[in-house]
């Protein structure tokens, strides 16, 4: 559970062991305070219906609009100025359970925060957490993979654009075995370091007619 509450005057049903079962509804001054500054806030709870492959999940977001907290936003910081086309503060707590014979064993929680150019009318607290999960899933299927099956994060690599090229290369790399079908990155990658005309086929074929 997060230390803190967030936003600090929103209170949370909860089981015994901290799983959030709701939201309840914020008061009425918060409600009336941000409609006249033109703010608004929302809040989702996503908890999936049962367990899978051991585990379950329970989602719990806030999005808040509120144009006094985001004139302030950054304004405290090393330029001393408000973060520019800042929308919405948002904040996601994640519970991840896992069950064996239905009984919960053990239990993960994470929060993240989250800020966004996007109005209330674009996304609201459901529509955010969905963006969240897609951001997320990008980075377990890219940067994951660069980090452990390519070893990036011990690169040694640090003069002028050498970095940036092999990361492109790498970045190619991934996009080519994935649209051959790869599934695991580090199998394809050995399968093609012992065939290497299979390798080159691959790379001067792709996107060809």
């Amino acid at each position: 559970m997060p230390k803190r509450p967030f936003p600090p005057w929103m209170q949370v049903d909860r089981q015994p062991d901290g799983l959030p079962t709701g939201v309840t509804v914020p008061p009425r001054w918060l409600a009336r305070e941000l409609a006249e500054r033109g703010g608004r806030l929302s809040w989702f709870l996503e908890a999936a219906p049962k367990a899978r492959h051991g585990r379950r999940e329970v989602r719990l977001a806030w999005a808040l609009a509120d144009p006094e907290q985001n004139a302030y936003v950054g304004s405290s910081g090393t330029h001393a100025t408000p973060w520019p086309h800042l929308a919405q503060l948002c904040c996601v707590e994640r519970h991840r359970l896992q069950v064996r014979r239905g009984r919960i064993i053990a239990t993960e929680v994470e929060v993240r925060y989250f800020v966004t150019s996007l109005a209330p009318e674009q996304a609201d607290a459901k529509a955010l957490l969905a963006l969240t999960r897609g951001h997320w899933g990008i980075e377990n299927r890219l940067h994951h993979v660069r980090d452990v099956t390519f070893d990036e994060d011990r690169s040694q690599m640090r003069c002028g654009a050498v970095a940036h090229t092999f990361a492109a290369c790498r970045n190619l790399a991934i996009s080519l075995l994935r649209s051959a079908g790869a599934a695991n990155i580090a199998a394809a990658l050995r399968t093609y370091a012992a065939r290497p005309a299979e390798a080159a086929l691959l790379v001067i074929t792709t996107g060809r007619l």
